[in-house]
């Protein structure tokens, strides 16, 4: 088994921010994957952040160095993201570390390129329609900030509020307690809604679309 460090860090505002912080330091021998070009899709709908398809996310992961007998160690604020697209096309060889307190390097790193196959899991998202079918009987998770959730205040999406009856568990914080019942989480993007399946004690179904997608259609929103 073979190790692959990726760098998954990203910033909203400025989409070219992570690869800068990648060529100005990084862990030695790790690749560096976007999460615009390879944590997401081309797909025109889904949200902000939409899945990439199983052939997208195989070019990205490959390119990325990580195949088979390759166990990928993910970092950076997506590397949740990372890790569940890893787990979803079938590669459980992955896990996410948090500061680095080893040597770094500087520059551009020459990866070898591996082959990634994916194979597609069934059963861990859930749609827009369905979510909205099976609210009173699913536990919501709300990854966002507490004033984004209670519709205070929306700095990215265009409408604010939450999904009716979703409960907040900010990413980075701990694990609230949580009611029984099949856990369903989502963030704005997709993205930080990750970590909550990460480091839940409960498997968690990804609304992998989002806040940004629940606007999109006719469901109902709540404040407050």
């Amino acid at each position: 088994m073979r190790f692959r460090f990726v760098d998954c860090r990203y910033a909203l505002a400025d989409h070219a921010e992570g690869r800068r912080l990648y060529l100005e330091a990084h862990i030695p021998g790790a690749a560096f994957l976007d999460l615009e070009t390879d944590l997401s899709g081309s797909s025109p709908s889904g949200g902000r952040h939409p899945l990439p398809t199983a052939d997208e996310f195989a070019a990205s992961a490959s390119r990325g160095g990580i195949g088979p007998g390759v166990f990928a160690v993910a970092y950076g604020n997506g590397a949740a993201r990372l890790w569940w697209l890893l787990r979803h096309f079938g590669h459980d060889d992955a896990a996410v570390i948090g500061d680095w307190h080893g040597p770094k390097r500087s520059g551009e790193e020459r990866i070898e390129p591996a082959t990634f196959v994916p194979h597609e899991r069934a059963g861990d998202t859930i749609s827009a329609e369905e979510l909205a079918a099976h609210l009173p009987e699913l536990v919501v998770l709300d990854a966002r900030a507490p004033e984004r959730w209670r519709g205070e205040r929306e700095p990215i999406d265009p409408v604010a509020g939450r999904i009716p009856g979703a409960l907040n568990w900010p990413a980075g914080t701990e694990q609230p307690p949580l009611p029984d019942g099949e856990l369903v989480a989502y963030c704005g993007s997709g993205v930080a809604a990750c970590e909550l399946v990460l480091r839940s004690d409960r498997p968690v179904r990804l609304y992998a679309g989002s806040w940004s997608d629940w606007i999109t259609h006719d469901l109902p929103i709540e404040k407050g």
